[in-house]
Formats: C-alpha cells, sequence, structure tokens
C-alpha cells in the first residue's frame, strides 16, 4: 500500500535557506561545489559509458565504474542538490506494518533560489535521462546486450529523481495526468482563441 505526502518545510530549514535574504536572488551560483556534482557524476557516467563502447575496455570494470558514479549522483541529486538548488526533497519512508509512504517537499523560500541555479539542476535533470533513454535504443539496436544492464540502472536511478522532483514541483496535486490535462486545456485554449482572434 501507497500513500503520498505532499508537504511545506516547517521542521528544519533546507540547507541553508534561514540565511538568504529574498532580495539577492540573482542569477549567480551560490552553491558553486553543489552545482558542480550535480553535473559532475551525470556527464562522468556517460563519459565513461561513451568511451568504454568506443574503445572496448574491460567490461567489467567499465561498468562498476558507471553503476558507481550513477549512485553518487542519485545520492547527489536526492539528498544534497534539489535542497541546495532548488529548494526541493523528496524521500520514501516504509512503516512496521509494510505500508510505504512517499514525501515529496517543498521549502518555503524555494522562490529565493538562484536563477542560474535552478537552470543547472533542471536541465542536468531532464537532459540526461532522455540520453540514457538514446543509450538503450543504440543498444537494443545493435545487440549488445551486455551493455543492457548498465543502461537500464542509467535509465532507473536518473528517472527516479526526475520522478520524484517533478512530483515536488506539482505540489499538492497528487496526479500527474490531472496537472498535464490541465496544462494541455489551457494550450489548446489559447490556440482557439488566438485562431478566433484572426478570424
Amino acid at each position: 500500500m501507497r500513500a503520498s505526502c505532499y508537504q511545506d518545510s516547517k521542521e528544519a530549514p533546507l540547507f541553508g535557506e534561514d540565511d538568504y535574504d529574498v532580495s539577492k536572488r540573482k542569477s549567480n551560483i551560490r552553491h558553486p561545489v553543489a552545482s558542480f556534482f550535480h553535473i559532475f557524476f551525470r556527464t562522468s557516467a556517460i563519459a565513461v559509458y561513451l568511451v568504454c563502447e568506443l574503445l572496448g575496455s574491460r567490461f567489467i570494470a567499465s561498468m562498476v565504474t558507471i553503476i558507481l558514479l550513477l549512485s553518487c549522483d542519485f545520492w547527489t541529486v536526492k539528498n544534497v542538490s534539489g535542497r541546495l538548488l532548488v529548494g526541493l526533497r523528496w524521500w520514501n519512508q516504509v512503516d512496521e506494518d509494510g505500508t510505504s509512504h512517499w514525501f515529496f517537499e517543498s521549502s518555503k523560500s524555494r522562490k529565493t533560489t538562484s536563477n542560474a541555479e535552478s537552470s543547472v539542476f533542471w536541465l542536468g535533470l531532464i537532459v540526461c535521462p532522455f540520453i540514457w533513454v538514446v543509450f538503450l535504443f543504440s543498444t537494443l539496436l545493435s545487440f549488445n546486450i551486455k551493455w543492457l544492464v548498465v543502461v537500464f540502472m542509467g535509465l532507473v536511478l536518473q528517472w527516479a529523481n526526475l520522478y520524484g522532483y517533478v512530483r515536488c514541483m506539482v505540489g499538492r496535486k497528487s496526479n500527474l495526468r490531472s496537472v498535464v490535462k490541465n496544462y494541455l486545456d489551457v494550450q489548446i485554449f489559447d490556440q482557439v482563441l488566438k485562431k478566433t482572434e484572426r478570424s
């Protein structure tokens, strides 16, 4: 059984949010180390995959290196860069009776995050999973089945973080389909309105 909870951050401030003045919102990077590692582990896993595939390096050593990089990326994005760069976090908690509770939290001061940090976070979070989708198709089409496990791990770990942070952004609307439907309805309405104005 699953349950989802949405909440604003009330208990403890997300890393360093209590010492930031709202008037200081700029496009500068306040957390350069978190921003660097947010991109570093993701791109390193992709780069190692590409280099190993091209050079035909030892499969086991390459696989272990890529999975370690993907694991470091998953932990860093979920536990550090999401909090620092965009003021969001998500986690899962299992009760003694086996009930799984998913928590999606948005900091009250999320709007005080830097535009540059937010761009770095979302660009890395969205682009890299799609690169792993391309790797999946190329692996399947080339019948390079031994790399399928590595690509599958990349997909699962990166899409899990993407899903978690999209749920955080959606807020208290628990159904992503309704959010997408509402967005599409607004877009269709705008298009119809523009066509009627032209006529």
